[in-house]
Protein backbone atom coordinates (compact mmCIF):
# COMPACT_ATOMS: atom_id res chain seq x y z
CA UNK A 1 0.00 0.00 0.00
CA UNK A 2 1.56 3.30 -1.11
CA UNK A 3 1.49 6.49 0.94
CA UNK A 4 -1.56 8.03 -0.79
CA UNK A 5 -3.64 4.88 -0.32
CA UNK A 6 -2.46 4.56 3.29
CA UNK A 7 -3.43 8.19 3.99
CA UNK A 8 -6.81 7.71 2.32
CA UNK A 9 -7.37 4.59 4.44
CA UNK A 10 -6.50 6.42 7.67
CA UNK A 11 -8.69 9.47 6.94
CA UNK A 12 -11.54 7.56 5.33
CA UNK A 13 -11.05 9.53 2.13
CA UNK A 14 -12.10 12.82 3.74
CA UNK A 15 -8.64 14.37 3.43
CA UNK A 16 -7.76 12.79 0.07
CA UNK A 17 -6.52 15.39 -2.38
CA UNK A 18 -8.50 15.68 -5.67
CA UNK A 19 -7.00 14.90 -9.02
CA UNK A 20 -5.64 17.75 -11.06
CA UNK A 21 -8.04 19.58 -13.28
CA UNK A 22 -11.12 17.91 -11.80
CA UNK A 23 -13.26 21.05 -11.58
CA UNK A 24 -13.36 24.46 -9.84
CA UNK A 25 -14.55 22.51 -6.76
CA UNK A 26 -11.06 21.04 -6.61
CA UNK A 27 -9.64 24.20 -5.10
CA UNK A 28 -12.36 24.34 -2.44
CA UNK A 29 -11.63 20.73 -1.52
CA UNK A 30 -7.89 21.41 -1.62
CA UNK A 31 -8.30 24.46 0.63
CA UNK A 32 -10.47 22.50 3.07
CA UNK A 33 -8.05 19.57 3.23
CA UNK A 34 -4.96 21.73 3.69
CA UNK A 35 -6.63 23.79 6.43
CA UNK A 36 -7.86 20.64 8.18
CA UNK A 37 -4.49 18.94 7.95
CA UNK A 38 -2.55 21.99 9.16
CA UNK A 39 -4.94 22.52 12.06
CA UNK A 40 -4.59 18.87 13.03
CA UNK A 41 -0.79 18.98 13.05
CA UNK A 42 -0.66 22.32 14.92
CA UNK A 43 -3.68 22.66 17.20
CA UNK A 44 -3.84 19.04 18.38
CA UNK A 45 -0.21 18.88 19.67
CA UNK A 46 -0.51 22.31 21.28
CA UNK A 47 -3.83 21.37 22.90
CA UNK A 48 -2.42 18.05 24.09
CA UNK A 49 0.67 19.76 25.50
CA UNK A 50 -1.49 22.43 27.18
CA UNK A 51 -3.71 19.74 28.73
CA UNK A 52 -0.74 17.74 30.04
CA UNK A 53 1.01 20.85 31.38
CA UNK A 54 -2.23 22.07 32.93
CA UNK A 55 -2.74 18.76 34.70
CA UNK A 56 0.86 18.47 35.87
CA UNK A 57 1.10 22.08 36.98
CA UNK A 58 -2.25 21.89 38.75
CA UNK A 59 -1.12 18.78 40.60
CA UNK A 60 2.23 20.34 41.48
CA UNK A 61 0.72 23.67 42.51
CA UNK A 62 -1.96 22.03 44.62
CA UNK A 63 0.73 19.99 46.30
CA UNK A 64 2.76 23.12 47.02
CA UNK A 65 -0.31 24.91 48.36
CA UNK A 66 -1.71 22.02 50.36
CA UNK A 67 1.62 20.96 51.90
CA UNK A 68 1.73 24.09 54.11
CA UNK A 69 -1.72 23.12 55.38
CA UNK A 70 -0.33 19.73 56.41
CA UNK A 71 2.65 21.37 58.09
CA UNK A 72 0.55 23.95 59.95
CA UNK A 73 -1.99 21.36 61.12
CA UNK A 74 0.71 18.94 62.29
CA UNK A 75 2.62 21.69 64.06
CA UNK A 76 -0.47 22.93 65.90
CA UNK A 77 -1.54 19.38 66.79
CA UNK A 78 1.87 18.71 68.29
CA UNK A 79 1.58 21.95 70.30
CA UNK A 80 -1.74 20.75 71.71
CA UNK A 81 -0.35 17.31 72.48
CA UNK A 82 2.71 18.85 74.13
CA UNK A 83 0.55 21.12 76.24
CA UNK A 84 -1.65 18.25 77.44
CA UNK A 85 1.31 15.94 77.96
CA UNK A 86 3.09 18.58 80.07
CA UNK A 87 0.03 18.94 82.33
CA UNK A 88 -0.43 15.22 82.61
CA UNK A 89 3.28 14.73 83.39
CA UNK A 90 3.09 17.42 86.07
CA UNK A 91 0.16 15.68 87.77
CA UNK A 92 1.96 12.34 87.51
CA UNK A 93 5.10 13.84 89.04
CA UNK A 94 3.19 15.24 92.02
CA UNK A 95 1.47 11.89 92.53
CA UNK A 96 4.85 10.15 92.53
CA UNK A 97 6.77 12.75 94.58
CA UNK A 98 4.32 12.89 97.49
CA UNK A 99 2.81 10.18 99.60
CA UNK A 100 -0.90 9.72 100.14
CA UNK A 101 -0.48 11.04 103.65
CA UNK A 102 1.32 14.19 102.46
CA UNK A 103 -1.31 14.91 99.85
CA UNK A 104 -4.07 14.31 102.36
CA UNK A 105 -2.79 17.23 104.35
CA UNK A 106 -4.75 20.33 103.34
CA UNK A 107 -1.83 22.72 103.85
CA UNK A 108 0.46 20.63 101.70
CA UNK A 109 -2.20 20.35 98.97
CA UNK A 110 -2.80 24.12 98.97
CA UNK A 111 0.92 24.84 98.79
CA UNK A 112 1.37 22.50 95.84
CA UNK A 113 -1.65 24.03 94.10
CA UNK A 114 -0.30 27.57 94.51
CA UNK A 115 3.07 26.55 93.07
CA UNK A 116 1.32 24.93 90.07
CA UNK A 117 -0.72 28.01 89.27
CA UNK A 118 2.30 30.27 89.60
CA UNK A 119 4.92 28.23 87.77
CA UNK A 120 2.93 26.20 85.30
CA UNK A 121 -0.38 28.03 84.87
CA UNK A 122 -3.75 26.88 83.65
CA UNK A 123 -4.66 24.78 86.72
CA UNK A 124 -8.10 25.48 88.19
CA UNK A 125 -8.05 23.04 91.10
CA UNK A 126 -6.27 19.93 92.47
CA UNK A 127 -7.83 17.01 94.33
CA UNK A 128 -6.81 13.67 95.90
CA UNK A 129 -9.20 10.75 95.44
CA UNK A 130 -8.72 7.46 97.33
CA UNK A 131 -9.25 3.97 95.90
CA UNK A 132 -12.95 4.06 96.86
CA UNK A 133 -13.53 7.17 94.69
CA UNK A 134 -13.89 9.58 97.63
CA UNK A 135 -12.13 12.93 97.34
CA UNK A 136 -10.14 13.15 100.60
CA UNK A 137 -8.24 16.33 99.87
CA UNK A 138 -8.95 19.31 97.64
CA UNK A 139 -7.43 22.70 96.73
CA UNK A 140 -9.47 25.01 94.58
CA UNK A 141 -12.45 27.36 94.34
CA UNK A 142 -15.17 24.69 94.66
CA UNK A 143 -16.59 22.76 97.64
CA UNK A 144 -15.71 19.28 96.41
CA UNK A 145 -14.21 17.72 99.57
CA UNK A 146 -15.82 14.36 100.26
CA UNK A 147 -17.39 14.08 96.78
CA UNK A 148 -17.87 10.49 95.56
CA UNK A 149 -16.55 9.80 92.02
CA UNK A 150 -16.71 6.02 92.15
CA UNK A 151 -19.65 5.81 89.75
CA UNK A 152 -18.23 8.15 87.11
CA UNK A 153 -16.67 6.77 83.92
CA UNK A 154 -13.53 8.86 84.10
CA UNK A 155 -12.70 7.33 87.52
CA UNK A 156 -13.04 3.82 86.08
CA UNK A 157 -10.90 4.71 83.05
CA UNK A 158 -8.18 6.30 85.17
CA UNK A 159 -8.17 3.24 87.46
CA UNK A 160 -7.77 0.92 84.49
CA UNK A 161 -5.38 2.86 82.20
CA UNK A 162 -3.52 4.89 84.83
CA UNK A 163 -4.30 8.28 83.24
CA UNK A 164 -7.24 10.20 81.89
CA UNK A 165 -7.84 13.40 79.94
CA UNK A 166 -11.48 14.40 79.59
CA UNK A 167 -13.42 16.17 76.87
CA UNK A 168 -14.17 19.83 77.40
CA UNK A 169 -17.05 20.45 79.78
CA UNK A 170 -18.61 23.38 81.62
CA UNK A 171 -17.73 23.72 85.28
CA UNK A 172 -19.66 25.27 88.10
CA UNK A 173 -18.78 28.73 86.87
CA UNK A 174 -19.92 27.91 83.30
CA UNK A 175 -16.62 28.24 81.52
CA UNK A 176 -15.03 25.39 79.55
CA UNK A 177 -12.29 23.30 81.04
CA UNK A 178 -10.90 19.75 80.97
CA UNK A 179 -10.01 17.27 83.71
CA UNK A 180 -6.68 15.43 83.95
CA UNK A 181 -6.27 12.48 86.30
CA UNK A 182 -3.22 10.29 87.08
CA UNK A 183 -3.20 7.11 89.18
CA UNK A 184 -0.46 6.20 91.65
CA UNK A 185 -0.06 2.64 92.91
CA UNK A 186 1.66 1.55 96.15
CA UNK A 187 3.44 -1.70 96.85
CA UNK A 188 0.45 -3.71 98.10
CA UNK A 189 -1.61 -2.75 95.02
CA UNK A 190 -3.41 0.06 96.82
CA UNK A 191 -3.39 3.42 95.10
CA UNK A 192 -5.01 6.74 94.68
CA UNK A 193 -5.82 9.22 91.90
CA UNK A 194 -4.64 12.80 91.71
CA UNK A 195 -7.09 14.86 89.64
CA UNK A 196 -6.74 18.41 88.32
CA UNK A 197 -8.95 20.71 86.25
CA UNK A 198 -7.33 22.80 83.46
CA UNK A 199 -8.95 25.78 81.76
CA UNK A 200 -9.01 25.82 77.94
CA UNK A 201 -7.80 29.38 77.32
CA UNK A 202 -4.52 27.85 76.24
CA UNK A 203 -6.45 26.03 73.47
CA UNK A 204 -7.64 29.37 72.08
CA UNK A 205 -4.10 30.77 72.31
CA UNK A 206 -2.66 27.85 70.36
CA UNK A 207 -5.27 28.27 67.62
CA UNK A 208 -4.67 32.01 67.47
CA UNK A 209 -0.94 31.32 67.11
CA UNK A 210 -1.68 29.55 63.77
CA UNK A 211 -2.02 33.00 62.17
CA UNK A 212 -5.01 32.16 59.94
CA UNK A 213 -6.49 34.73 57.57
CA UNK A 214 -9.93 36.20 58.37
CA UNK A 215 -11.69 33.79 56.01
CA UNK A 216 -10.21 30.66 57.59
CA UNK A 217 -11.15 28.81 60.75
CA UNK A 218 -9.64 26.22 63.12
CA UNK A 219 -11.09 24.34 66.08
CA UNK A 220 -11.03 21.10 68.05
CA UNK A 221 -13.77 18.45 68.02
CA UNK A 222 -14.05 15.20 69.97
CA UNK A 223 -14.83 11.78 68.53
CA UNK A 224 -18.55 12.61 68.65
CA UNK A 225 -18.18 15.73 66.52
CA UNK A 226 -18.70 18.18 69.43
CA UNK A 227 -16.78 21.44 69.41
CA UNK A 228 -14.05 21.53 72.06
CA UNK A 229 -13.20 25.13 71.18
CA UNK A 230 -15.14 27.98 69.61
CA UNK A 231 -15.42 28.24 65.81
CA UNK A 232 -15.62 31.56 63.99
CA UNK A 233 -18.17 30.33 61.42
CA UNK A 234 -19.68 27.02 62.50
CA UNK A 235 -20.56 27.15 66.22
CA UNK A 236 -19.59 27.54 69.85
CA UNK A 237 -17.90 25.18 72.26
CA UNK A 238 -19.94 22.00 73.09
CA UNK A 239 -22.19 22.54 70.04
CA UNK A 240 -22.26 19.87 67.33
CA UNK A 241 -20.12 20.47 64.25
CA UNK A 242 -22.36 21.02 61.17
CA UNK A 243 -20.27 18.70 59.01
CA UNK A 244 -18.84 15.31 59.80
CA UNK A 245 -15.16 14.79 60.42
CA UNK A 246 -13.69 11.37 59.56
CA UNK A 247 -12.75 9.44 62.68
CA UNK A 248 -10.61 6.44 63.50
CA UNK A 249 -7.53 7.37 61.45
CA UNK A 250 -4.32 8.78 62.87
CA UNK A 251 -2.52 11.35 60.77
CA UNK A 252 -3.27 14.50 58.81
CA UNK A 253 -5.54 14.63 55.76
CA UNK A 254 -7.05 17.24 53.43
CA UNK A 255 -10.46 16.85 51.81
CA UNK A 256 -12.59 19.08 49.57
CA UNK A 257 -16.28 19.59 50.20
CA UNK A 258 -19.02 22.20 50.58
CA UNK A 259 -20.05 23.50 53.98
CA UNK A 260 -23.62 24.14 55.10
CA UNK A 261 -23.43 27.64 53.56
CA UNK A 262 -22.55 26.22 50.15
CA UNK A 263 -18.94 27.42 50.21
CA UNK A 264 -16.32 25.21 48.62
CA UNK A 265 -13.79 24.57 51.36
CA UNK A 266 -10.63 22.62 52.03
CA UNK A 267 -10.80 20.78 55.36
CA UNK A 268 -7.55 19.76 57.00
CA UNK A 269 -8.01 17.41 59.93
CA UNK A 270 -5.41 15.85 62.18
CA UNK A 271 -6.28 13.28 64.87
CA UNK A 272 -4.64 13.31 68.30
CA UNK A 273 -3.11 10.13 69.63
CA UNK A 274 -4.14 11.07 73.18
CA UNK A 275 -6.79 12.36 73.99
CA UNK A 276 -9.37 11.50 71.32
CA UNK A 277 -9.45 15.00 69.80
CA UNK A 278 -9.28 16.13 66.18
CA UNK A 279 -7.80 19.44 65.08
CA UNK A 280 -9.87 20.81 62.15
CA UNK A 281 -8.68 23.64 59.92
CA UNK A 282 -11.09 25.09 57.32
CA UNK A 283 -9.99 27.34 54.48
CA UNK A 284 -12.04 28.56 51.48
CA UNK A 285 -10.95 26.78 48.32
CA UNK A 286 -10.88 30.08 46.40
CA UNK A 287 -8.44 31.59 48.91
CA UNK A 288 -6.14 28.56 48.87
CA UNK A 289 -6.10 28.22 45.08
CA UNK A 290 -6.27 31.93 44.25
CA UNK A 291 -2.78 31.85 42.74
CA UNK A 292 -3.67 28.83 40.65
CA UNK A 293 -6.91 30.37 39.39
CA UNK A 294 -5.07 33.55 38.38
CA UNK A 295 -2.39 31.60 36.55
CA UNK A 296 -4.99 29.32 34.99
CA UNK A 297 -6.88 32.31 33.59
CA UNK A 298 -3.69 33.81 32.16
CA UNK A 299 -2.64 30.49 30.59
CA UNK A 300 -6.11 29.98 29.12
CA UNK A 301 -6.03 33.48 27.62
CA UNK A 302 -2.61 32.81 26.10
CA UNK A 303 -3.83 29.46 24.75
CA UNK A 304 -6.94 30.98 23.13
CA UNK A 305 -4.92 33.83 21.58
CA UNK A 306 -2.33 31.34 20.28
CA UNK A 307 -5.00 29.10 18.73
CA UNK A 308 -6.70 32.12 17.15
CA UNK A 309 -3.39 33.28 15.65
CA UNK A 310 -2.64 29.78 14.37
CA UNK A 311 -6.07 29.51 12.73
CA UNK A 312 -5.74 32.98 11.20
CA UNK A 313 -2.26 32.23 9.84
CA UNK A 314 -3.33 28.79 8.57
CA UNK A 315 -6.29 30.25 6.67
CA UNK A 316 -4.21 33.13 5.32
CA UNK A 317 -1.31 30.95 4.17
CA UNK A 318 -3.68 28.33 2.78
CA UNK A 319 -5.54 30.93 0.71
CA UNK A 320 -2.26 32.29 -0.62
CA UNK A 321 -0.95 28.81 -1.44
CA UNK A 322 -4.18 27.59 -3.06
CA UNK A 323 -4.45 30.78 -5.12
CA UNK A 324 -0.89 30.26 -6.32
CA UNK A 325 -1.70 26.64 -7.20
CA UNK A 326 -4.79 27.82 -9.07
CA UNK A 327 -2.78 30.39 -10.99
CA UNK A 328 -0.12 27.78 -11.78
CA UNK A 329 -2.81 25.37 -13.01
CA UNK A 330 -4.32 28.05 -15.21
CA UNK A 331 -0.90 28.89 -16.65
CA UNK A 332 -0.19 25.21 -17.17
CA UNK A 333 -3.54 24.73 -18.88
CA UNK A 334 -2.79 27.66 -21.14
CA UNK A 335 0.65 26.24 -21.89
CA UNK A 336 -0.91 22.84 -22.52
CA UNK A 337 -3.25 24.38 -25.07
CA UNK A 338 -0.31 26.07 -26.74
CA UNK A 339 1.53 22.76 -26.89
CA UNK A 340 -1.62 21.10 -28.19
CA UNK A 341 -1.87 23.60 -30.99
CA UNK A 342 1.83 23.26 -31.71
CA UNK A 343 1.37 19.50 -31.95
CA UNK A 344 -1.41 20.06 -34.47
CA UNK A 345 0.84 22.22 -36.59
CA UNK A 346 3.59 19.62 -36.28
CA UNK A 347 1.20 16.89 -37.44
CA UNK A 348 0.13 19.00 -40.39
CA UNK A 349 3.77 19.58 -41.30
CA UNK A 350 4.40 15.86 -41.39
CA UNK A 351 1.44 15.45 -43.72
CA UNK A 352 2.36 18.40 -45.93
CA UNK A 353 3.96 16.25 -48.64
CA UNK A 354 0.90 14.03 -48.99
CA UNK A 355 -1.46 16.99 -48.95
CA UNK A 356 0.65 18.80 -51.56
CA UNK A 357 0.55 15.71 -53.77
CA UNK A 358 -3.23 15.50 -53.40
CA UNK A 359 -3.58 19.17 -54.29
CA UNK A 360 -1.01 19.33 -57.11
CA UNK A 361 -2.47 16.48 -59.16
CA UNK A 362 -5.97 17.97 -59.37
CA UNK A 363 -4.46 21.39 -60.07
CA UNK A 364 -2.42 19.88 -62.90
CA UNK A 365 -5.53 18.24 -64.31
CA UNK A 366 -7.40 21.50 -64.00
CA UNK A 367 -4.61 23.28 -65.77
CA UNK A 368 -4.43 20.68 -68.56
CA UNK A 369 -8.17 20.49 -69.13
CA UNK A 370 -8.55 24.22 -68.98
CA UNK A 371 -5.84 24.64 -71.61
CA UNK A 372 -7.42 22.07 -73.84
CA UNK A 373 -10.79 23.79 -73.56
CA UNK A 374 -9.14 27.05 -74.46
CA UNK A 375 -7.54 25.53 -77.58
CA UNK A 376 -10.80 23.96 -78.62
CA UNK A 377 -12.65 27.20 -78.23
CA UNK A 378 -10.00 29.21 -80.14
CA UNK A 379 -9.67 26.83 -83.14
CA UNK A 380 -13.34 25.97 -83.48
CA UNK A 381 -15.22 29.15 -84.32
CA UNK A 382 -18.53 27.42 -84.80
CA UNK A 383 -18.16 25.60 -81.48
CA UNK A 384 -19.35 22.28 -82.82
CA UNK A 385 -17.64 20.07 -80.11
CA UNK A 386 -20.02 21.06 -77.42
CA UNK A 387 -20.33 17.51 -76.01
CA UNK A 388 -16.59 17.28 -75.54
CA UNK A 389 -16.61 20.65 -73.89
CA UNK A 390 -19.27 19.48 -71.48
CA UNK A 391 -17.32 16.31 -70.64
CA UNK A 392 -14.22 18.32 -69.87
CA UNK A 393 -16.25 20.74 -67.84
CA UNK A 394 -17.63 17.90 -65.71
CA UNK A 395 -14.11 16.61 -65.14
CA UNK A 396 -12.97 20.05 -64.07
CA UNK A 397 -15.84 20.34 -61.62
CA UNK A 398 -15.14 16.93 -60.05
CA UNK A 399 -11.45 17.70 -59.69
CA UNK A 400 -12.13 21.08 -58.12
CA UNK A 401 -14.51 19.42 -55.65
CA UNK A 402 -11.83 16.95 -54.72
CA UNK A 403 -9.36 19.73 -54.06
CA UNK A 404 -11.94 21.60 -52.06
CA UNK A 405 -12.62 18.55 -49.86
CA UNK A 406 -8.93 17.99 -49.20
CA UNK A 407 -8.11 21.60 -48.42
CA UNK A 408 -11.20 21.97 -46.30
CA UNK A 409 -10.25 18.94 -44.23
CA UNK A 410 -6.71 20.21 -43.82
CA UNK A 411 -7.75 23.71 -42.83
CA UNK A 412 -10.45 22.44 -40.51
CA UNK A 413 -7.87 20.33 -38.71
CA UNK A 414 -5.22 23.02 -38.54
CA UNK A 415 -7.47 25.94 -37.60
CA UNK A 416 -7.28 26.77 -33.91
CA UNK A 417 -10.78 26.95 -32.44
CA UNK A 418 -12.64 26.38 -29.19
CA UNK A 419 -14.18 23.02 -28.30
CA UNK A 420 -17.31 22.52 -30.39
CA UNK A 421 -19.56 19.62 -29.45
CA UNK A 422 -21.49 17.90 -32.23
CA UNK A 423 -22.99 14.52 -33.04
CA UNK A 424 -20.34 12.33 -34.65
CA UNK A 425 -20.17 8.99 -36.40
CA UNK A 426 -17.04 7.51 -34.83
CA UNK A 427 -16.51 5.03 -37.66
CA UNK A 428 -16.63 7.81 -40.25
CA UNK A 429 -14.26 9.96 -38.18
CA UNK A 430 -11.75 7.11 -37.93
CA UNK A 431 -11.83 6.61 -41.72
CA UNK A 432 -11.43 10.34 -42.17
CA UNK A 433 -8.33 10.39 -39.93
CA UNK A 434 -6.91 7.38 -41.72
CA UNK A 435 -7.18 9.36 -44.94
CA UNK A 436 -4.25 11.50 -43.75
CA UNK A 437 -2.01 8.43 -43.56
CA UNK A 438 -3.46 6.39 -46.43
CA UNK A 439 -0.63 7.29 -48.86
CA UNK A 440 1.99 6.25 -46.30
CA UNK A 441 0.25 2.92 -45.71
CA UNK A 442 0.23 2.24 -49.46
CA UNK A 443 3.84 3.33 -49.87
CA UNK A 444 5.05 1.16 -46.96
CA UNK A 445 2.69 -1.72 -47.73
CA UNK A 446 1.10 -1.56 -44.26
CA UNK A 447 -2.07 -3.63 -43.99
CA UNK A 448 -4.71 -1.50 -42.25
CA UNK A 449 -7.87 -3.40 -41.32
CA UNK A 450 -11.15 -1.92 -40.08
CA UNK A 451 -13.34 -3.91 -37.74
CA UNK A 452 -16.13 -1.43 -37.10
CA UNK A 453 -19.26 -2.28 -35.16
CA UNK A 454 -22.44 -2.10 -37.22
CA UNK A 455 -24.95 0.52 -36.12
CA UNK A 456 -22.46 2.07 -33.69
CA UNK A 457 -24.30 4.83 -31.74
CA UNK A 458 -23.39 8.36 -32.66
CA UNK A 459 -21.54 10.20 -29.92
CA UNK A 460 -21.61 13.81 -28.81
CA UNK A 461 -18.04 15.12 -28.83
CA UNK A 462 -15.56 17.46 -30.53
CA UNK A 463 -14.48 16.45 -34.03
CA UNK A 464 -11.20 18.37 -34.13
CA UNK A 465 -10.06 17.10 -30.73
CA UNK A 466 -10.85 13.49 -31.60
CA UNK A 467 -9.12 13.84 -34.98
CA UNK A 468 -5.94 14.84 -33.17
CA UNK A 469 -6.29 11.99 -30.63
CA UNK A 470 -6.61 9.25 -33.26
CA UNK A 471 -4.08 10.87 -35.58
CA UNK A 472 -1.48 10.80 -32.75
CA UNK A 473 -2.29 7.17 -31.94
CA UNK A 474 -2.22 6.07 -35.61
CA UNK A 475 1.02 8.00 -36.21
CA UNK A 476 2.64 6.15 -33.31
CA UNK A 477 1.31 2.84 -34.66
CA UNK A 478 2.76 3.58 -38.13
CA UNK A 479 6.09 4.47 -36.50
CA UNK A 480 6.10 1.24 -34.49
CA UNK A 481 5.50 -1.23 -37.35
CA UNK A 482 7.96 -2.28 -40.01
CA UNK A 483 7.13 -2.00 -43.71
CA UNK A 484 4.62 -4.73 -44.52
CA UNK A 485 3.24 -4.73 -40.96
CA UNK A 486 -0.41 -4.67 -39.95
CA UNK A 487 -2.65 -2.31 -37.97
CA UNK A 488 -6.20 -3.12 -36.89
CA UNK A 489 -8.70 -0.38 -36.02
CA UNK A 490 -11.71 -1.67 -34.06
CA UNK A 491 -14.82 0.03 -32.68
CA UNK A 492 -17.56 -1.32 -30.45
CA UNK A 493 -20.23 -0.29 -27.95
CA UNK A 494 -18.71 -0.74 -24.48
CA UNK A 495 -21.87 -0.25 -22.39
CA UNK A 496 -24.99 1.92 -22.21
CA UNK A 497 -22.96 5.09 -21.69
CA UNK A 498 -19.69 4.53 -23.57
CA UNK A 499 -18.23 3.42 -26.89
CA UNK A 500 -14.67 2.23 -27.42
CA UNK A 501 -12.05 2.19 -30.15
CA UNK A 502 -8.78 0.29 -30.24
CA UNK A 503 -5.73 0.61 -32.47
CA UNK A 504 -3.66 -2.58 -32.44
CA UNK A 505 -0.33 -2.98 -34.23
CA UNK A 506 2.20 -5.79 -34.54
CA UNK A 507 5.16 -3.47 -34.14
CA UNK A 508 8.11 -3.45 -31.75
CA UNK A 509 6.01 -3.07 -28.61
CA UNK A 510 7.12 -1.53 -25.29
CA UNK A 511 8.51 -2.74 -21.98
CA UNK A 512 6.48 -2.51 -18.77
CA UNK A 513 8.70 0.31 -17.53
CA UNK A 514 8.13 2.32 -20.72
CA UNK A 515 4.35 1.82 -20.54
CA UNK A 516 4.39 3.38 -17.04
CA UNK A 517 5.82 6.65 -18.40
CA UNK A 518 4.38 7.11 -21.89
CA UNK A 519 1.79 9.67 -20.76
CA UNK A 520 4.39 11.80 -18.98
CA UNK A 521 5.30 15.06 -20.77
CA UNK A 522 8.61 15.03 -22.66
CA UNK A 523 9.07 11.28 -22.24
CA UNK A 524 9.94 9.79 -25.62
CA UNK A 525 11.55 6.71 -27.09
CA UNK A 526 12.12 8.47 -30.43
CA UNK A 527 15.57 9.75 -29.67
CA UNK A 528 16.57 12.69 -31.81
CA UNK A 529 13.21 13.72 -33.29
CA UNK A 530 10.47 12.99 -30.74
CA UNK A 531 9.12 15.76 -28.49
CA UNK A 532 7.42 13.53 -25.91
CA UNK A 533 4.24 15.63 -26.07
CA UNK A 534 1.98 13.67 -28.42
CA UNK A 535 0.66 11.06 -26.00
CA UNK A 536 0.45 13.43 -22.97
CA UNK A 537 -1.67 15.78 -25.11
CA UNK A 538 -3.74 12.83 -26.31
CA UNK A 539 -4.28 11.70 -22.72
CA UNK A 540 -5.30 15.22 -21.65
CA UNK A 541 -7.80 15.58 -24.52
CA UNK A 542 -9.44 12.21 -23.79
CA UNK A 543 -9.73 13.02 -20.10
CA UNK A 544 -11.09 16.49 -20.89
CA UNK A 545 -13.79 14.92 -23.09
CA UNK A 546 -14.82 12.62 -20.22
CA UNK A 547 -13.18 9.47 -21.55
CA UNK A 548 -10.30 7.19 -20.67
CA UNK A 549 -7.34 5.66 -22.47
CA UNK A 550 -5.53 2.41 -21.70
CA UNK A 551 -2.45 0.72 -23.15
CA UNK A 552 -1.43 -2.91 -23.43
CA UNK A 553 1.94 -3.73 -24.90
CA UNK A 554 4.45 -6.54 -25.03
CA UNK A 555 7.94 -5.98 -26.27
CA UNK A 556 8.49 -7.61 -29.64
CA UNK A 557 4.80 -8.42 -30.20
CA UNK A 558 2.97 -5.11 -30.53
CA UNK A 559 0.82 -2.51 -28.76
CA UNK A 560 -2.89 -1.85 -28.37
CA UNK A 561 -4.26 1.59 -27.50
CA UNK A 562 -7.90 1.57 -26.36
CA UNK A 563 -9.89 4.79 -26.12
CA UNK A 564 -13.18 4.90 -24.19
CA UNK A 565 -15.50 7.79 -25.01
CA UNK A 566 -18.83 8.79 -23.48
CA UNK A 567 -21.81 8.82 -25.78
CA UNK A 568 -22.72 12.18 -24.31
CA UNK A 569 -19.78 14.47 -23.72
CA UNK A 570 -19.38 16.10 -20.31
CA UNK A 571 -19.03 19.40 -22.17
CA UNK A 572 -22.68 19.24 -23.20
CA UNK A 573 -23.86 19.52 -19.59
CA UNK A 574 -21.51 22.31 -18.66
Amino acid sequence: MNISKWWEYITGGFLSFPDEGASPERYKILRRNIVTLMLIVTVVPISLMAFINHHQYQTSLKSEIINPLYVLANKTKHSFELFLEERLSTVRFIASAYSFKDLSDEKTMNRIFRILRKEVGGFVDLGLIDSRGIQVSYAGPYALLGKDYSKQSWFQEAAVSGAYISDVFMGYRQFPHIAIAAQHLEGEGNGWILRSTIDTKKFDNLIAAMGLDPHSDAFLVNNKGIFQTNSKFYGKVLEPCPFSVPQGTYGTYVIERKDHNGREILITYSHFLQPDYTLVMVRPRSAVLKTWFTLKSELFFIYIVSIALIILIVFKLTNIQVNRIKEADEKRELTFRELEHTQKISSIGRLAAGVAHEINNPLAIINEKAGLMKDLVEYTPDFQKRSKFLELTDSIIKTVERCRAITHRLLGFARRMEVEIELLDLNELLKDVYGFLEKESIFRDINVQFQFADALPRISSDRGQLQQVFLNILTNAFAAVEDGGSITITSWEEDLDNVATSVMDNGCGMSEETVKHIFEPFFTTKKGYGTGLGLPITYGIVKKLGGDIKVKSKQGEGTTFTVYLPKKSIRVSE
